[in-house]
């Protein structure tokens, strides 16, 4: 929840005008089990309960029933919207917020409920996803306003056109210290993981990263990693691969520096900057994402240990 909006009571959020539009229908959604703050089901004592900082309200319209369908999941706090216009929305994403809604994370938040719950009372269509990035990783994600916007922006990223840049914190230091990643990568639809495959399976697909060290410190280094093809999990896996695991890496660890253990509750990784043309008017556009504040913390404890580069 944002700073700002810390101390509102619960039901007054929720019927805010881009959420249930009256107490009424708020109060009525938490007493028949709709409204959860967090993991927990919220009671009818909690209608005038003061929402703190970073609280999580989302609201199950079609309980009870067989299909565990969120329809409206809102986050207390505001959308953190870089750009907008009639064609597209620009969104530094927040981690442990998906981009999208995930039928196998249950009633996790995502992203695109949050632009669907802004653009509501606009009368507005439903935001149409561009691409996306995992739901740990922080930082900028491009949604489409109308279909027309949606094909010409994938279409970009289908010519690998726009420049993906993220910052990664990995252990070890990477030799060079700058250079390219290129692996064959197969999804694994069973286990959900990204796997390096051989070169010439047909099932597998290119995977590019280009790599430059930008800070190195004793256990760890600060790594800017532009995307060439953009695969799920892409520089999480390739990290991996040549012995640089992410710091607080869960997944993508085996074979790793996963013994040595940097206090992180996430994996150190954050699209950090997004450059592409114009869906419409085919115009430069550029974007930069601030490092949010875990990120910022963990890079001014490791910065105690900063090495000269070598």
């Amino acid at each position: 929840m944002s700073r700002h909006e810390a101390g509102v009571r619960l039901d007054k959020f929720l019927a805010a005008p881009s959420r249930l539009r009256s107490r009424a229908k708020a109060f009525a959604a938490i007493e028949r089990g709709k409204v959860f703050i967090g993991n927990r089901e919220a009671a009818a004592t909690d209608a005038g309960r003061a929402l703190a900082e970073g609280d999580v309200v989302r609201v199950w319209m079609d309980r009870p029933g067989s299909a565990s369908v969120v329809r409206t999941s809102v986050t207390a706090g505001d959308l953190d919207i870089l750009f907008e216009d009639e064609a597209m929305i620009v969104v530094n994403k927040p981690a442990g917020l998906l981009s999208v809604p995930l039928e196998r994370k249950g009633g996790a938040a995502s992203v695109f409920d949050l632009i669907e719950a802004y653009l509501q009372p606009l009368g507005k269509r439903r935001p149409l996803v561009v691409h996306r990035i995992d739901q740990d990783t922080s930082g900028l994600v491009v949604f489409a306003r109308d279909a027309r916007a949606q094909s010409a922006l994938k279409a970009q990223f289908k010519r690998r056109e726009p420049a993906r840049i993220y910052l990664a914190v990995v252990y070890g230091h990477p030799q060079p210290s700058a250079g390219t990643w290129r692996d064959r990568l197969v999804w694994d639809t069973r286990a959900l993981i990204q796997k390096a495959t051989h070169p010439r399976d047909p099932a597998g697909t290119e995977a590019i990263s280009r790599y430059e060290v930008r800070e190195r410190y004793r256990d760890a280094a600060l790594v800017e990693v532009r995307l060439v093809t953009g695969r799920r999990n892409q520089i999480r896996l390739q990290a991996r691969l040549r012995g640089h695991p992410l710091v607080g890496e869960k997944r993508y660890t085996h074979g790793g520096a996963a013994e040595r253990t940097i206090p992180f509750e996430r994996h150190a990784l954050h699209a950090w900057r997004l450059a592409f043309r114009h869906p419409v008017t085919r115009a430069p556009m550029e974007f930069e994402a601030p490092l949010p504040r875990d990120l910022d913390a963990l890079l001014a404890r490791l910065r105690r240990t900063r090495v000269a580069h070598q």
